[in-house]
């Protein structure tokens, strides 16, 4: 499962030490700002030693696409050609044709960028509708691989969850299925403004939950702490000192769970999704049916995510429990053929485990058949 720094090691900073400080967390890709062609190319050739895949970023890129797709095209470090960031409406056409020249050189990697979340105004996104933003923009700009950036921890308790993210996730998640594209999301690691130090039940909300709507990689904001003044960026994994703080090592931790777990998730189709809970997200429903192996699902507290996921032959049941504070009650049950997807990624007889089990803070608990 691809793990992207964004903001990933500065230019500043390349050095084989720093991009081995990048791997140890467990990070699979590096995306940094690169002021020439010549810095990226120092960088590039690190990260092939090191095993980093790279995002191209460089004004030569815009400039002369076609000719520095050439430049860098043979690198095996190379994973993807970086366009812009939260693009509006009136700027997918010449995006479009920026895509389509790079493809034209190389059609094996990818151009990125990252779409708005849906609490963009209207003024931003260039349309009525966060849908209507998303599908025009698939239509318009051709890129093999897409994404978009929606932070929804605003606060310490499960209330300062956005109630829109869900809905984010639905609709994003249904664009992409409708094209047959795969998709990537964020988890928020960097604090600003009145997003809060990261948490380890907060990472878990957001990467599972992001797992659970079928995401295909996992994007972190940031990895190194931006020296920005107008939103006071504090307490990123490496901090603006260059120094590891207790938050290299929550996103460490996360980065090996998403590695143990990416035979389930990597590869996978979204079959159904549903809520549960008195009270579910908007845009979201409720979970009505279940796969014929899970006889019944009952969930306590703020509720559940439950997906129902197929990779190759295999299914999954994912249910992620909501609420970022508390423990969740959960109680399954299912036929004997069933099974349970350790973190660790072992999987043993579900049998083997109670009916009933109290699920973490935004953790997830998986079955598989």
């Amino acid at each position: 499962m691809p793990t992207l720094a964004w903001v990933g090691v500065p230019e500043t900073e390349t050095t084989i030490e720093r991009f081995l400080e990048l791997k140890e967390a467990g990070f699979t890709h590096n995306f940094s700002f690169y002021t020439s062609a010549e810095a990226f190319e120092k960088a590039l050739k690190i990260a092939e030693k090191v095993g980093i895949k790279m995002i191209l970023n460089c004004p030569e890129l815009k400039k002369d696409p076609e000719n520095t797709v050439r430049r860098f095209m043979k690198s095996k470090a190379l994973a993807a050609y970086y366009l812009t960031d939260e693009p509006g409406r009136s700027s997918f056409p010449e995006l479009g044709d920026w895509a389509r020249r790079i493809q034209a050189v190389d059609n094996k990697r990818f151009c990125y960028l990252n779409l708005f979340p849906n609490y963009a105004p209207t003024s931003a996104l260039g349309t009525e509708t966060y849908r209507e933003h998303v599908n025009i923009f698939i239509k318009e700009v051709p890129l093999q691989v897409l994404s978009f950036d929606h932070y929804p921890v605003v606060g310490a308790t499960s209330a300062d969850v956005r109630d829109i993210w869900y809905e984010n996730l639905e609709i994003f998640a249904d664009e992409a299925a409708k094209v047959s594209k795969p998709f990537w999301a964020f988890a928020l690691t960097v604090a600003h403004g009145p997003y809060p130090i990261p948490t380890i039940p907060a990472l878990r909300l957001q990467i599972y939950s992001d797992l659970a709507y079928g995401a295909q990689g996992i994007q972190y904001f940031t990895y190194q702490t931006p020296p920005d003044p107008q939103w006071d960026f504090n307490n990123a994994p490496i901090t603006k000192e260059m120094k590891r703080n207790q938050v290299y090592d929550m996103v460490k931790s996360m980065n090996q769970e998403i590695k143990a777990l990416s035979p389930v998730f990597l590869g996978a189709k979204v079959i159904s999704l549903a809520h549960t809970g008195k009270n579910i997200p908007i845009g979201t429903k409720q979970l009505s049916a279940l796969p014929t192996p899970i006889k019944s699902v009952e969930t306590e507290g703020l509720g559940a995510v439950v997906s129902h996921l197929k990779n190759g032959k295999d299914e999954y049941l994912v249910i992620v429990n909501r609420d970022m504070v508390k423990t969740m009650k959960l109680t399954v049950k299912c036929d004997p053929s069933v099974q349970k997807v350790l973190k660790d990624g072992k999987i043993v007889p579900a049998s083997t485990y109670m009916d009933t089990i109290m699920v973490e803070p935004g953790d997830v608990q998986i079955f598989k058949w």
